[in-house]
């Protein structure tokens, strides 16, 4: 059986807490598509970063859940683990900060330089999952054969 460290169970529990702000953030969206929102209805590029923002929020925060416990059924040295641990769950806030701060104003033709978070959060959320894969197929070709 699995063992769930209280390391996963205490980041599991701060992520699960963030899910009413990514709520929010589609309750926002929603307002402004029902009041028709000077701004942002007539603003493509705003449309799809704000649509974009929230989306990436909601799955990554969900596939942050999944690698804190895929990080316990592995061995990573702490630098190694720490980093996943923290780095999946920061992209969640990271990436979609840069969707909505790059097109903050209404009058926004293009993204302004905060559209940078995404690239950053996008290189975190790589080599995190990069190194829990290879933590994961090393450990499925040379580890023991787990216990039912």
């Amino acid at each position: 059986m699995l063992h769930i460290s209280n390391i996963t169970r205490l980041l599991c529990g701060i992520t699960l807490i963030t899910v009413p702000s990514i709520e929010y953030g589609g309750t926002f969206l929603l307002k402004m598509l029902r009041t028709r929102e000077p701004g942002y209805l007539d603003n493509p590029i705003r449309q799809n970063l704000f649509r974009a923002g929230h989306a990436h929020a909601g799955v990554i925060v969900i596939f942050s859940l999944v690698c804190q416990v895929l990080v316990d059924s592995v061995y990573l040295p702490d630098a190694f683990a720490w980093f996943v641990r923290i780095g999946v769950p920061a992209t969640a806030i990271v990436m979609p900060l840069g969707f909505f701060l790059s097109v903050s104003s209404p009058k926004a033709e293009r993204p302004n330089g905060a559209i940078q978070l995404v690239y950053i959060g996008a290189v975190i959320l790589a080599v995190s999952v990069l190194i829990l894969g290879l933590a994961l197929v090393r450990a499925g070709a040379f580890g023991p054969e787990p216990s039912i």
